[in-house]
């Protein structure tokens, strides 16, 4: 077994479980919420609602996390390139959700200008 395959089972024995538990640990804590706020409604207190993004702000959200994915893609492929050279071919692919971040920065921009405008 070589290192690159070590590796890879070292990550996928820890981490499949991780993601596992983190899933069911998110799940768990937004059903306590619900039962928390459905038993302050019972008692008639008055349970203001979360504020859900602008439009502006959640494009901003979109763009700024599909660039740091992107940039966290193209890093890897290029770190494994050091050792496989085919690899940087697989980092070029990174492009795509770097564009499609930047498209939702300027989405955010454009809303933010209108907004301002109007």
């Amino acid at each position: 077994m070589d290192g690159i395959t070590g590796l890879a089972a070292v990550v996928m024995i820890f981490g499949m479980p991780t993601a596992i538990f983190a899933t069911y640990m998110y799940y768990r804590v937004r059903k306590l919420r619900t039962e928390e706020r459905l038993a302050a409604i019972q008692r008639g207190v008055n349970v203001p609602m979360e504020a859900e993004l602008s439009e502006s702000a959640r494009s901003r959200r979109y763009g700024i996390l599909s660039i740091a994915g992107a940039v966290g893609y193209m890093l890897a492929f290029s770190i494994v390139a050091r050792y496989e050279p085919d690899a940087l071919i697989a980092a070029a692919f990174g492009a795509i959700p770097f564009t499609l971040g930047l498209g939702f920065l300027l989405d955010s921009f454009l809303i933010r200008r209108d907004a301002h405008a109007a």
